[in-house]
């Protein structure tokens, strides 16, 4: 599933075409790619944003927002590729895209952007999420970091790939209790989770198997990874064997040394 990184390279590079445009018509190839009537006729996009993993786009009126969910691409082309799901007409006859080769990508057409987005939890690049924050959010909790990690009432855009990278390279294990962090593990997970967002958005996001994005380029961070899907190689900071186990319906990737239980 996309996370924060790939959906915020869509909106970097959707931005400059989509901006100022007026949206013509939309139709649903797929009607359950609709999760609300989409009514855009005469609307012009003011800007992109994004929250979390949703790319929301500024309407003149109300609020257009997407998720791409597993397998969900977005793109801007003159006639509708194979596999669209939901597109949006724009001035100058091209279309705005959703392409979903499992069709679980969603667009919902609100009034409010947090009809949808309403119950996400902090956006973890936001000069507010400090590590004083961080770790007043995890002081009260006694769920395990990977589940509590994904949980995007808890903090928002993290998923699979960040997670389990953000972890090891604080040198955490994934099955610690939140509420076990000392100060100074939160202030490195902190760090760590900034730290690899940034650069992850800076190589266009990480492909694994489907992403792509909207110049049909795939994400370059897959070459930085150090423990996301290399259980069986040797962890770059010990040598010790990466390891895979499931934790919370979710494979979960660990160096059993540099992240003690």
């Amino acid at each position: 599933m996309p996370e924060l990184p790939e959906v915020e390279t869509c909106r970097r590079a959707l931005a400059p075409r989509l901006a100022g445009r007026t949206l013509t018509d939309a139709v649903t190839p797929w009607p359950r790619a609709a999760a609300t009537p989409l009514v855009v006729t005469g609307r012009c996009i003011v800007r992109l944003d994004r929250r979390g993993k949703f790319l929301l786009l500024r309407l003149d009126r109300g609020w257009l927002v997407i998720h791409l969910r597993m397998t969900g691409r977005l793109v801007v082309v003159r006639e509708l590729p194979p596999r669209t799901t939901a597109a949006f007409q724009l001035d100058g006859d091209e279309w705005f895209c959703l392409v979903d080769v499992r069709k679980f990508g969603r667009a919902w057409q609100v009034a409010r952007a947090s009809e949808v987005v309403g119950h996400l939890g902090p956006e973890p690049l936001s000069r507010h999420f400090t590590a004083a924050r961080f770790s007043a959010m995890l002081a009260p909790r006694r769920a395990r970091l990977k589940p509590l990690l994904l949980n995007q009432r808890f903090l928002a855009g993290l998923g699979n790939i960040y997670v389990d990278e953000s972890l090891h390279a604080a040198r955490i294990h994934p099955l610690r209790t939140a509420n076990t962090l000392s100060t100074g593990e939160v202030r490195r997970l902190h760090r760590y989770i900034r730290t690899i967002l940034r650069a992850a958005i800076t190589e266009g996001g990480t492909t694994i198997q489907n992403f792509a994005g909207p110049d049909g380029k795939p994400g370059r961070f897959r070459s930085r990874l150090r423990v996301f899907r290399r259980s069986g190689e040797a962890c770059g900071g010990c040598g010790t064997i990466i390891e895979r186990s499931v934790v919370a319906q979710r494979g979960t990737h660990f160096c059993p040394h540099c992240q003690r239980l």
